[in-house]
This record gives C-alpha cells, sequence and structure tokens, in this order.
C-alpha cells in the first residue's frame, strides 16, 4: 500500500484550456491510466514465474510494478487527471493494482515458493484478510502517514525468501505484521512525510539499489546487498517512530 499515486488530483479548472489542448491532455490522461494498467500484466507474468517456481524471476518482476506504482502519481498529479478523465476512477485501478502486488501475489508466493507448508495455509489467509481491512480503512492515509502497517508483503516475503528464513520466524512476522495493520501507528510515507525527508528518498534509492542488485547481481554477494539494505529498515522504522511520537506531541499540545 506504499503508493504515491493520487489520480484524484484537481487543483486547476481544466475545463478552461481550449478545446484542442484539452483532448491532447486527455489523451495524455489516457497514457498515464494505461501506465499504471502496466501492472497487471507484469503480475501475471509474476504468477507464472511463481507456478513455475522460480523466485527470483518473481520478485524481479514484483520490483518493476512497483516502480511503475512509484512513478505513476508524479505524472497524474502533473495532468491534473481526474479533472481531464472525470469518468474514471483511477484510484480504483491502482488500489487495485496494489493489493495484487504489494500483497496478494507476495502472500501467496510463501506457499508456492515452499516458504510455508499446506497446514500453516491459515496464517496466509489471516495475512490477506488483515491487508483488505487496510486497504480499505478510509483513514489508511494522512496527508503525511500511512496508519497501520502499510501491506509492505512484497517486501517482507522478499527477505524470507533472500535470507531463507526458517518456517517459525516466518510466522511470527506474519502474524506481527498482520495484527500491526489494525494499530494505528502512523509510519512515514515516503514521497510526504516532510520530517527527514531528503534523507528518506535519498536512503530509499539506496535501498532499491541494493534490493535490485540482491535479485540480479552476482550470487555470492546476493545475501550481503539484502542485509545492508535491512538498514534502511531500521531507519524506517525508527522515522516512524519518530513521527509517530511528534503526531501525538502535537496533539497533546493542541489540548
Amino acid at each position: 500500500m506504499t503508493s504515491s499515486i493520487d489520480h484524484n488530483a484537481h487543483p486547476k479548472n481544466q475545463n478552461s484550456l481550449p478545446s484542442s489542448n484539452r483532448n491532447s491532455k486527455r489523451r495524455l490522461g489516457w497514457l498515464v491510466h494505461l501506465y499504471t494498467s502496466l501492472g497487471l500484466p507484469i503480475n501475471l507474468f509474476s504468477l507464472w514465474a511463481l507456478s513455475e517456481g522460480d523466485g527470483r524471476l518473481f520478485f524481479t518482476l514484483n520490483l518493476c510494478a512497483v516502480l511503475i506504482d512509484a512513478s505513476d502519481g508524479f505524472m497524474a498529479r502533473k495532468l491534473e487527471i481526474k479533472k481531464l478523465i472525470p469518468e474514471f476512477d483511477g484510484s480504483k485501478l491502482d488500489d487495485l493494482i496494489d493489493y495484487l502486488t504489494f500483497t496478494f501475489l507476495p502472500i501467496a508466493s510463501l506457499y508456492y515458493l515452499k516458504l510455508v507448508p499446506p497446514e500453516q495455509i491459515w496464517l496466509l489467509g489471516f495475512a490477506l484478510i488483515s491487508s483488505a481491512y487496510g486497504f480499505c480503512q478510509t483513514q489508511a492515509k494522512t496527508d503525511e502517514a500511512f496508519v497501520g502497517f502499510p501491506s509492505y508483503w512484497n517486501l517482507v516475503v522478499y527477505y524470507f525468501f533472500l535470507l531463507e528464513s526458517p518456517l517459525w520466524l516466518i510466522m511470527v512476522f506474519t502474524l506481527l505484521f498482520s495484527v500491526l495493520t489494525f494499530v494505528p501507528i502512523h509510519f512515514i510515507y515516503p514521497t510526504r512525510t516532510q520530517m527527514w525527508m531528503k534523507t528518506t528518498l535519498g536512503g530509499a534509492l539506496l535501498f532499491v539499489l541494493l534490493l535490485a542488485y540482491s535479485a540480479l547481481g552476482p550470487v555470492e554477494y546476493r545475501v550481503t546487498a539484502g542485509y545492508l539494505s535491512l538498514i534502511y529498515v531500521v531507519y524506517y522504522w525508527i522515522a516512524s517512530g519518530v513521527h509517530h511520537w511528534r503526531i501525538h506531541q502535537d496533539l497533546e499540545d493542541a489540548k
């Protein structure tokens, strides 16, 4: 649930544009929606990778889908896309793809990649339901934060896969993050949280590069790259804790 897209952004009145300009921008708007929808065929191919038991290909394709999700929001906001194409709700399309990309397929991969045995599949069902709850919460996001665990299941599962985690550890963290979906902790939103934003975005870039290297780099260095990327994960949790504390301090001061 990490999408930065806002297909409903519309700060200006597009109806005031000349007809030719408006038609051109509408075409660009549809191209943005098409770009967003590319996450669907990518997820289809990632499902095929799972059916073949190819975890490396699955997570590489998942990263491609995440990069599309991370970049389409800028285009949507730039075009003020809801005003251009009011008859099409791009936010629904985005949420549908996000659930597949960040939750459903990664959780399913725990079974297909034999990280979780059939007798423990109930755990995967619980994670899917808790994430669906998070996606459907009207207060799941604020202007600067995710409220509750933001369904980074693709990252969680990737670390399970890369580091060959034992079943007991997988079960503990899957239960923990599922429960945290219902706990109103304010997790930082990398592209919106103003606190430490430059550090957050710079770290996020290095994080993505390390993850890509851990998936595509030489075999002997993949696990090392994965462990190094965990530095940013620790930073993210610390920053989220500080952000959550500041929010509550502001509320206390306002009383």
